[in-house]
């Protein structure tokens, strides 16, 4: 885990996988709460970094550098793990295969219904697996690129999101001047424009997040989801209906049949009767 200030969250965390870690490495990025003596409570390796200089790959990195374990598994201060999920991780990791596995992380917001997206969160304990990225770091491509796999597991990850309206506008913005230094360096990291669109979304900039789209498509023309969101951005954010409609064809032409792509195609008035169910 990494963590800074987690005082009122990090027990309900911990409660809820002390059932099955051999160990707890806690790397904390400057806590100025109770945060170090509760993980110390709990028989954690707690790792003091310099955070000074935002990056959270390298914050990851150093609790898995720290890890003794054959095994890891990665959770936030503000998840936690259902009992059954931690039968399901001794079963995964008794197949000792090399390969990472998808969570699906249950959002609750404090308001409205919760979201649900998938994370890497288990994996072997390997030095050519690391996280990449400052911001919305993650391990998926370091673990194909060293020839392991990546599953999806039925485990299901609660995060408990907390975050109001303007604090979570403030982080938008910080990751959204991170996000745009990292492209600066590597503008065809076409994972980075992802995580650049869905910031500009989430601040209401949906002409910078139609922008980011398109780029994307055009660095990986043979997906079919990138495709499928340019012409979503295309038609709800840029009502132009006949470029949405390329958009979803073109996707249709990559995966014949896609649901989403000839419903959308549909509402555009395209001609989605033309492609098979």
């Amino acid at each position: 885990m990494i963590v800074k200030n987690e005082a009122p969250c990090l027990r309900t965390c911990l409660d809820s996988v002390c059932g099955i870690a051999g160990e707890i490495v806690i790397v904390d990025t400057g806590s100025t709460d109770e945060t170090p003596l509760i993980a110390s409570e709990y028989g954690a390796v707690v790792v003091p970094f310099d955070f000074s200089f935002v990056d959270f790959s390298a914050a990851r990195n150093a609790s898995l550098k720290a890890a003794q374990g054959s095994w890891i598994l990665v959770l936030d201060a503000d998840e936690t793990l259902s009992p059954c999920d931690l039968r399901q991780i001794e079963e995964l990791v008794s197949r000792n295969e090399n390969a990472g596995y998808y969570f699906a992380r249950q959002n609750q917001h404090t308001t409205g219904p919760p979201t649900v997206d998938h994370v890497v969160r288990l994996f072997p304990n390997r030095p050519d697996y690391r996280y990449r990225g400052r911001v919305h770091e993650t391990i998926d491509a370091a673990i194909l690129e060293a020839g392991g796999h990546l599953f999806t597991s039925k485990i299901e990850l609660y995060h408990h999101f907390a975050e109001h309206g303007n604090t979570r506008r403030e982080k938008n913005l910080r990751y959204l001047g991170i996000l745009l230094e990292e492209i600066a360096v590597n503008p065809q990291d076409s994972s980075r424009l992802d995580f650049l669109a869905a910031e500009y979304h989430q601040l209401e900039m949906f002409g910078e997040a139609t922008a980011a789209a398109e780029r994307i498509a055009q660095l990986r023309p043979s997906d079919a989801t990138a495709h499928l969101n340019a012409g979503i951005y295309h038609l709800v954010y840029q009502s132009d209906p006949p470029r949405a409609q390329g958009d979803f064809l073109r996707a249709l032409e990559l995966r014949p049949g896609y649901p989403e792509a000839l419903a959308f195609l549909d509402r555009a008035g395209g001609i989605s009767c033309c492609y098979p169910e």
